[in-house]
């Protein structure tokens, strides 16, 4: 922002930034009261259309957020003046609406899992990079400042060689009409919804996951998918991870715990909960213990991430492969 003397007045000339035009596909209750709002607040991004294959849904979040169009037609919802394309629908629908969407020449930014199998994650990344647009798949757990601290630290070698890696991620969620309960909708349960986040999160503390080994089980609700899953990991580097997810607990404890030679980190109510305050605990060899707590939007991170490396074209942090590696980790899992 300019101010220029004028004759009795101050004249302020604001500068002009360009603002990243938005489409959201898929209007369930996380893009409703999370992903929609939080959007909002991003000054540098505009939500302009909405697409829904219930049209009255769509014209509702379309008038809610103020967006200048709504659509039940995908292919004429891709020809409005989107830079990129949100896929908040259900799993099933993830991967003809991306592929298109390349083949628009949109950006995308996917919920997870990205596909139903590898087979079809592997051609959705293909097709982006044919077209040169970017797939992101909302992995918003490592965007959080507690968890990006964490990784600095291990980055640095603070807390020596890691020897492992524990993450749990559980919650209650009995079986209904959801998408998420009809496997050839979802992919999958607890493994599928949940698990994936888990997994990300261990690739991003340890690195890469060479080995991978686990459960899947309906422990306390019988549906098409599971309520439980258990994984053991070995790290390409050094070390072991191991992850617990679930939809049959009503008290969980959720926590992610790191321990290397020299110390440990470890992460309390990062995930489970939105806009939580999430409680950092550090423990180093020759130090006292130290914890911080911080209540962070970690979707609004990610965001503004991703808005500013498009503003900028730049290089942003992870891409669609990330979310087909770590669907290939789940079915070597299952197997």
């Amino acid at each position: 922002m300019k101010i220029l003397p004028g004759k009795n007045r101050l004249v302020i000339r604001r500068r002009k930034y360009r603002k990243i035009n938005w489409g959201v596909a898929g209007c369930g209750d996380f893009t409703e009261h999370a992903f929609l709002p939080t959007l909002d607040v991003l000054k540098k991004s505009n939500l302009v259309s909405v697409y829904s294959h219930d049209l009255n849904r769509a014209k509702d979040l379309a008038g809610k957020f103020f967006a200048e169009s709504s659509f039940n037609d995908f292919d004429k919802f891709l020809e409005s003046d989107i830079d990129i394309v949100y896929i908040g629908s259900k799993n099933s629908d993830h991967y003809e609406q991306v592929i298109k969407a390349a083949k628009a020449k949109k950006h995308i930014l996917c919920e997870k899992p990205m596909a139903l199998s590898s087979s079809q994650a592997e051609k959705m990344v293909k097709t982006c990079e044919e077209n040169g647009v970017l797939l992101v798949i909302n992995y918003s757990h490592r965007f959080h400042p507690l968890a990006v601290k964490a990784k600095e630290l291990i980055s640095k070698g603070m807390v020596g060689k890691i020897v492992s890696i524990n993450a749990s991620f559980n919650i209650d969620l009995s079986p209904s009409d959801n998408y998420r309960f009809k496997k050839e909708q979802s992919g999958g349960g607890a493994l599928w919804d949940l698990g994936t986040h888990m997994i990300d999160l261990l690739r991003y503390f340890g690195g890469e996951i060479v080995e991978i080994k686990g459960f899947v089980d309906n422990v306390i609700y019988k549906s098409e998918v599971e309520d439980f899953a258990n994984g053991l990991v070995k790290f390409e580097k050094s070390g072991y991870g191991n992850f617990t997810v679930s939809y049959n607990n009503k008290r969980a404890f959720n926590r992610i715990e790191i321990l290397g030679y020299n110390g440990a980190i470890g992460i309390e109510n990062l995930v489970g909960a939105r806009n939580s305050s999430a409680k950092l605990i550090i423990n180093l060899e020759g130090e006292g213990k130290k914890s911080f707590r911080r209540r962070a939007n970690k979707l609004h991170y990610l965001l503004k991430d991703l808005q500013n490396a498009l503003i900028k074209n730049e290089h942003f942090g992870f891409s669609g492969h990330d979310g087909l590696v770590n669907i290939k980790l789940m079915e070597q899992l299952e197997k």
